[in-house]
């Protein structure tokens, strides 16, 4: 008889099952805690809806203009760059194409006059 004892005869035993005690139901009802922070004036920590901007329908073509072009606006000229582009039922980039044009145009125009 060898005196050696096998360490790891407690792993061929099978492992008890541990589980965890079930957590008592103690829940308040929700009025009763608004009535309360209602009556000792807690102010509420959910934030105001903000008031959102509507959004503007999404405008996709497929153009093949790649360059971005940034310019600061006011509201009021933003809104009426998109409300143009909406009407003619052109891409953005071609409505200031457009518009350039014109300028062009105009400024020849302007060129070609003799002063009075």
């Amino acid at each position: 008889m060898s005196g050696r004892v096998d360490p790891f005869a407690v792993l061929k035993e099978p492992l008890p099952s541990f589980t965890t005690k079930p957590k008592k139901e103690t829940r308040v009802e929700e009025e009763a805690v608004v009535r309360i922070a209602e009556e000792n004036n807690f102010p509420s920590r959910q934030a105001a809806k903000a008031l959102s901007a509507p959004r503007r329908k999404r405008r996709v073509y497929r153009t093949g203009r790649n360059q971005q072009f940034n310019a600061k606006a006011t509201p009021e000229t933003i809104e009426k760059f998109y409300k143009l582009a909406n009407e003619k039922n052109v891409p953005l980039g071609e409505l200031l194409r457009l518009a350039l044009d014109a300028l062009e145009r105009e400024g020849a125009s302007h060129r070609h006059q003799k002063p009075s």
